[in-house]
């Protein structure tokens, strides 16, 4: 089932297709899609660096003799991230005039790269995802970041696709407490009965949403994998409290509207 409700209307912006009303659509509710919006070019470089950090993850949990690594669990599901120094080829993608325009529209004029990381549930053992906000991963007050997040797949309730809970229904825009579930090390910050809207899309759409949005995913059930790639920003750096230390990370991508990646 799609979401009716938020699909928009669009013009070209910056030669891209950019909803009219994505600001605000972004301030009422959390997020926005951008349906089939990523060119096809970048999303065939992301699904071979997919492959490559899948490798990698794999074989370092070889080397640790064990078959989960926080929350991946070999051959069930992946959330390993990719930074641009180890993989240059990604830059053209998180440091794009599409990313740009994006962020200009919603968060505004200066942004951080935060975090990229590749989410994949494996045919027939994907493991859900359960519900919570991408802030509550953090562990400590910030400013809220975006997530714009790239379905590399077609994306459909039966390979375990995203399920959002609008501010609206969720009757929060603020970080909720989390706590960790046992066995799979998810964190959890909802516990109502709203089961959320499936995000049912093609290939190379794109959703811009808030760190303090809800979101769930469901256990893949296809014979065939379901691969995303999350590219999350932040408009300063966010710092440890107790370290001052980045976060994460904090490359700066835009200053005042300009891009300053380089």
């Amino acid at each position: 089932m799609r979401m009716p409700w938020v699909w928009v209307r669009t013009e070209v912006v910056g030669g891209f297709m950019i909803p009219k009303d994505t600001s605000e659509r972004f301030r009422e509710e959390g997020f926005v899609i951008l349906e089939g919006i990523i060119p096809d070019d970048h999303r065939k470089m992301l699904l071979d660096v997919c492959d490559k950090v899948m490798a990698a993850t794999d074989a370092r949990m070889d080397k640790q003799g064990t078959d989960v690594e926080g929350i991946n669990h070999r051959g069930k599901r992946y959330f390993v991230p990719a930074h641009p120094d180890e993989y240059p080829e990604t830059r053209e993608f998180y440091f794009s005039d599409l990313n740009a325009e994006i962020l200009r529209a919603t968060i505004g004029s200066d942004a951080y790269l935060f975090l990229s990381q590749f989410t994949v549930k494996c045919g027939e053992t994907g493991m859900s995802f359960a519900w919570h906000q991408d802030s509550g991963y953090v562990g400590f007050e910030h400013k809220p970041t975006i997530n714009l997040w790239c379905a590399l797949d077609d994306m459909s309730e039966e390979n375990g696709t995203l399920y959002l809970l609008p501010y609206s229904r969720a009757g929060t825009r603020e970080v909720q407490p989390h706590i960790r579930q046992e066995g799979s090390n998810d964190a959890v910050g909802y516990f109502g009965d709203d089961p959320g809207d499936p995000l049912v899309v093609p290939a190379g759409t794109m959703l811009a949403f808030a760190s303090t949005v809800f979101h769930r995913s469901s256990a893949n059930t296809l014979s065939t994998m379901r691969r995303a790639l999350t590219v999350e920003f932040s408009t300063e750096p966010i710092l440890n409290p107790d370290t001052g230390a980045e976060q994460i990370w904090a490359i700066p991508f835009l200053e005042n509207g300009m891009v300053c990646a380089d």
